[in-house]
């Protein structure tokens, strides 16, 4: 018994008539007979009563019917929930986040976008640093994170894709000496309390460009693995934040922004995921990443 029989029977007790669900079916008459004596051949007996005008079930002919159309309609099931998998339309897709993925409405525009066309798919997101993002992800832990540019990155087994690159700001208390300065320099930040977002080690970009600015007057008196931690710092008094520019959205009580006059000084984003993914879900988020063309 297989599924086609099923359809061709569930057409003769619907037509009750065996020239008219072949013509329903689209096949001719002798083959739908055939296979309708071979189904009831191998459940050993008869499922319909047959005269010369019409055919009609037998009480064994109606418990088949009750069940082939909810075979049918589980096939159909899974033909679809199938189809829907390999389409990257359910499963699960695990994110982890960190700095300007949330500030800048980046990680927001995505979820908003992906559950609406996938809106079966699960999502789970955590806040995470970079380094544990990388961890994760090669861990199998993680599918997919969005992170600033660090060297752990440079992985053989990871692809990294830009989406966001933002200036700096300089944080600080509103009675700060340089608060009434409406544009910093590096130069003014000499021997200054700096107050880092710890996404990287001492040796990678920014603190090299600092030192390099700043030679020894470079003081790095706080490093935080969380955005927010680097504000209230910085609005307590104890140093001076360089943050990326989304940030000046959040607003804390006595913390003030200004701007600064380095443009080398920069913050990106990066979209972080396996180069080998297996996952539909994971990857339709991926190519929804890269068709949106900013």
């Amino acid at each position: 018994m297989d599924l086609r029989q099923l359809r061709y029977f569930l057409a003769v007790a619907k037509e009750k008539h065996f020239g008219r669900a072949a013509q329903a079916l689209n096949i001719v008459q002798p083959a739908l007979s055939m296979q309708i004596r071979a189904l009831e051949e191998e459940l050993g007996g008869p499922l319909f009563e047959r005269t010369s005008r019409r055919v009609e079930l037998t009480e064994a002919g109606k418990v088949l019917e009750t069940q082939a159309r909810r075979t049918l309609a589980q096939a159909e099931f899974t033909r679809e929930s199938t189809q829907r998998a390999l389409r990257g339309e359910t499963g699960i897709v695990r994110i982890g986040f960190a700095g300007n993925a949330i500030f800048s409405g980046t990680l927001m525009r995505d979820l908003r976008h992906f559950h609406h066309v996938s809106p079966e798919v699960e999502i789970s997101v955590e806040e995470m640093t970079p380094r544990r993002q990388v961890e994760a992800i090669q861990a199998g832990l993680l599918d997919i994170g969005y992170s600033p540019d660090h060297s752990a990155l440079r992985q053989p087994d990871l692809h990294a894709e830009k989406i966001g690159e933002w200036g700096m700001l300089v944080a600080m208390a509103d009675d700060h000496p340089l608060a009434s300065v409406p544009e910093i320099t590096l130069a003014m930040l000499a021997h200054e309390a700096l107050i880092l977002y710890e996404a990287h080690d001492a040796d990678e970009r920014l603190s090299l460009l600092l030192a390099k600015a700043l030679g020894e007057q470079l003081n790095i008196a706080h490093r935080t693995g969380s955005s927010l931690n680097v504000l209230a710092i910085a609005a307590s008094g104890l140093g001076v934040a360089l943050v990326p520019v989304p940030l000046r959205q959040v607003s804390v009580p006595g913390l003030i922004y200004r701007a600064l006059n380095a443009p080398e000084l920069t913050a990106n984003l990066l979209v972080i995921s396996r180069k080998k993914e297996s996952s539909p879900a994971v990857k339709a988020w991926l190519a929804q990443v890269n068709g949106r063309g900013d």
